[in-house]
C-alpha cells in the first residue's frame, strides 16, 4: 500500500505544482524537496544526449557530513548517488576533464547553501554557505551547460552519515526533479532568490 500512497503524494505534488508554477516543497520518506526552476532551454533529451553512456561530472561544495575530512565525505558520497542516479547510463565523476568541454554539462551540489545564493551564479562558480545543522543534510542541486543554469532545485533529509538510507532517497528524488522528462512549460523559470 505504500508506493500508492508515495506516487499518489507525488501526483498531488504535480497538481499543485502545476497551478503554482512549480512543485510545492514535498515530503517522501523522510526526503523533502523544495521548489524546482527549470530554464527554457532545459530539455530532457539533450541531458540524455550528454550523458547516456559517458561520464558526468559532479562539482562539490560544502560539506555536508562536518564530521568528516570533506575528502572523505565526497569519495563515500559518489557510490551513493551512482546507486540512485537518473535513467541515462552515465558514470558520476568529480574529475576535471583534461580538456575544456563545449558545452560543460555538469551537475552542482552545493550543501548548506547561503540563502541568497541563486543558481546563476552557481554556474559561473561562486558558492556561499550558512551554517549547517547538526544531522540534516541540506543541499542545493544545480544542472549546468556552461554558464546557463538549466535546471535546479533543494532537498533535505536527515542523516547521520553518508551510508544512512535516507541520503540515498534524497539523491533519488532530487534527480527525479532536476533531471525531469516531464514537458515543460517554458514561462516559468524565476532563479531561486529573484521572485
Amino acid at each position: 500500500m505504500r508506493p500508492v500512497r508515495v506516487g499518489l503524494a507525488m501526483l498531488l505534488t504535480a497538481l499543485v505544482g502545476a497551478c503554482t508554477g512549480g512543485l510545492a516543497p514535498v515530503n517522501v520518506s523522510g526526503v523533502t524537496l523544495g521548489g524546482d526552476n527549470y530554464a527554457p532551454q532545459y530539455d530532457f533529451s539533450e541531458f540524455w544526449a550528454a550523458t547516456d553512456n559517458r561520464t558526468f561530472r559532479v562539482v562539490f561544495a560544502g560539506n555536508p557530513f562536518p564530521s568528516l575530512p570533506v575528502e572523505q565525505a565526497k569519495q563515500r558520497l559518489l557510490p551513493v548517488m551512482q546507486a540512485n542516479k537518473p535513467r541515462p547510463n552515465l558514470t558520476f565523476t568529480y574529475a576535471q576533464p583534461a580538456e575544456e568541454q563545449h558545452p560543460d554539462y555538469r551537475l552542482v551540489l552545493v550543501f548548506d547553501p547561503a540563502n541568497d545564493l541563486g543558481s546563476g551564479p552557481v554556474c559561473n562558480g561562486q558558492t556561499r554557505f550558512k551554517p549547517g545543522t547538526p544531522g540534516r543534510v541540506y543541499v542545493f542541486g544545480v544542472y549546468c551547460r556552461n554558464d546557463l543554469a538549466l535546471s535546479e532545485t533543494t532537498g533535505w533529509t536527515q542523516a547521520t552519515g553518508p551510508d544512512d538510507p535516507r541520503v540515498g532517497a534524497l539523491f533519488s528524488q532530487l534527480f527525479l526533479v532536476l533531471f525531469t522528462d516531464r514537458p515543460m512549460r517554458r514561462d516559468r523559470f524565476v532563479p531561486f532568490g529573484f521572485r
